[in-house]
C-alpha cells in the first residue's frame, strides 16, 4: 500500500506528540484535540479532563460507537527539594528507569512556565569502584532534577519550584518524510489520538448506522483512571480503543515478531488484562483482508489498556484494541511511522462504517 503523507495529519501529529501533557495534567493536549476536532464535533470536558467529541451527524436515536484513545504520556512529578536545590522526583506512569540519566525535562513551576533541567548523571570521576560496576543499573530513587538552582531557596524563590509540579522530556517531533520515520515523545498514545481524530474527520460527512463518539480519556498511564468515568458517561454498545502499542521488531526473534514498524496496525488478542472480543476481533481481521488492508496481530503477556475497562463496564461491551506500531514506548523518545498511521486510520473508518445493530448484537 502506498500512502503520500498529508501535511495537515502531519502537523497535527506534531503538536499532539509536542503537548506536555503528562498523566493528571493532560490539557495541553487536550486543547490541540479540540483545535483539530472543532469542525466536525461537539466537544465537552469533565473534571478528569477527559474530552468527549460527539460527531455532529449524530441523531441520538443509533446505537452509540465510542471510539478511545489516551491523552496523556508518561512523566514525573517533583517529589521535594534537596538542600542544594538539585529536585527529588516520582514517575507518573511506568518508565524504562535506565532511560533516564543525563536527559533533558522541563519542570513546571508555580508560574506554568517550563523550566529545562537535566536529569543528573554523578560523572565518573566520583564514583565508586562498586558505583561504576553497577552503573547500568538505576533506580528512580537514586535520581534527581538539576535545574540549575544552587539552594533550596534559590529553587523556590527564583525559579518557583514546588512540590507537585509536572515534569516531561524536553523532546520535539521530527519527521523524516523520504523514510517514513517519526521520532518524538508520547506517542503512547498520541499517535492514536491522532488517529482518533483523523476517523472522525474522515466520517464525518457519512451516512452512518451508528452515532460515534470520540474519548480522549486521561490517567491511563495510573491504571485507567478516565475511561472509568468516560465508559458511563458515553455509555457505548461498542468501542474501538486506539493505542500507540509497543514494537517489538528490535527486541524479538523473528519468528515471534507480532508489531512491526511500517507493517500496518496491531490487533491484540490478549495482554495481561483483557482477552478482546473474539467475535469482533474475527470480523475486523476478517474485514481487513476483505479491503486488502495491511493489519498485524498480536498475544501479549503483559501490558494493559483502556479496552479491559470499557469491556467489563456496564452489561459488557464489546471492543478492540487497534495499536500504531512505536519502537521504545515509556521512554523519552518514540519511533513510529506515517504508514502504520494512515493503515490505522483506514482500518478504523471501515469498521465504523460498516458497523450496524445487528452485527453489534453478533459479538
Amino acid at each position: 500500500m502506498e500512502i503520500k503523507p498529508n501535511p495537515n495529519a502531519v502537523k497535527m501529529i506534531q503538536k499532539l506528540s509536542d503537548a506536555k501533557a503528562p498523566s493528571g495534567f493532560e490539557d495541553e493536549a487536550v486543547a490541540v484535540a479540540r483545535k483539530y476536532s472543532a469542525d466536525f464535533a461537539n466537544a465537552s470536558e469533565d473534571c478528569l479532563r477527559n474530552l468527549y467529541l460527539h460527531a455532529k451527524s449524530n441523531t441520538g436515536d443509533k446505537p452509540v460507537f465510542m471510539l478511545d484513545a489516551h491523552s496523556d504520556e508518561v512523566g514525573l512529578m517533583v517529589h521535594s527539594i534537596k538542600p542544594n536545590g538539585t529536585l527529588r522526583f516520582v514517575s507518573l506512569g511506568s518508565w524504562s528507569d535506565n532511560s533516564l540519566p543525563a536527559s533533558k525535562v522541563l519542570v513546571r513551576n508555580r508560574h506554568g512556565e517550563f523550566i529545562p533541567g537535566v536529569i543528573a548523571a554523578k560523572p565518573p570521576h566520583f564514583m565508586t569502584p562498586e558505583e561504576r560496576q553497577h552503573a547500568g543499573s538505576t533506580s528512580i530513587q537514586s535520581l534527581v532534577i538539576d535545574i540549575g538552582a544552587v539552594s533550596k531557596e534559590d529553587a523556590v524563590e527564583n525559579f518557583g519550584i514546588l512540590i507537585g509540579e509536572p515534569v516531561i522530556s524536553d523532546v520535539h517531533f521530527s519527521y523524516d518524510e523520504a523514510h517514513d520515520v517519526m521520532i518524538g515523545k508520547g506517542f503512547d498514545c498520541r499517535i492514536g489520538c491522532a488517529a482518533l481524530l483523523e476517523t472522525m474527520r474522515r466520517l464525518s460527512a457519512e451516512d452512518l448506522n451508528v452515532d460515534l463518539v470520540g474519548v480522549l480519556s486521561t490517567q491511563e498511564e495510573l491504571g485507567e483512571r478516565g475511561v472509568k468515568a468516560a465508559v458511563g458517561k458515553v455509555a457505548p454498545q461498542i468501542a474501538l480503543c486506539f493505542e500507540g502499542c509497543p514494537a517489538d521488531d528490535t527486541f524479538t526473534e523473528p519468528y515471534a515478531i507480532q508489531t512491526a514498524l511500517r507493517k500496518g496496525p496491531m490487533l491484540r488478542f490478549m495482554d495481561k488484562s483483557i482477552v478482546c472480543s473474539p467475535r469482533y476481533q474475527r470480523y475486523v481481521l476478517d474485514l481487513a483482508e476483505e479491503k486488502g488492508l495491511a493489519v498485524q496481530s498480536s498475544v501479549r503477556e503483559g501490558g494493559g489498556n483502556n479496552g479491559a475497562i470499557i469491556n467489563t463496564a456496564l452489561d459488557g461491551i464489546p471492543v478492540i484494541v487497534v495499536g500504531v506500531p512505536v519502537r521504545y514506548i515509556h521512554s523519552h523518545y518514540g519511533i513510529t511511522s506515517y504508514y502504520d498511521f494512515e493503515a490505522t486510520v483506514q482500518l478504523a473508518t471501515e469498521v465504523v462504517r460498516s458497523m450496524t445493530a445487528d452485527i453489534i448484537r453478533s459479538f
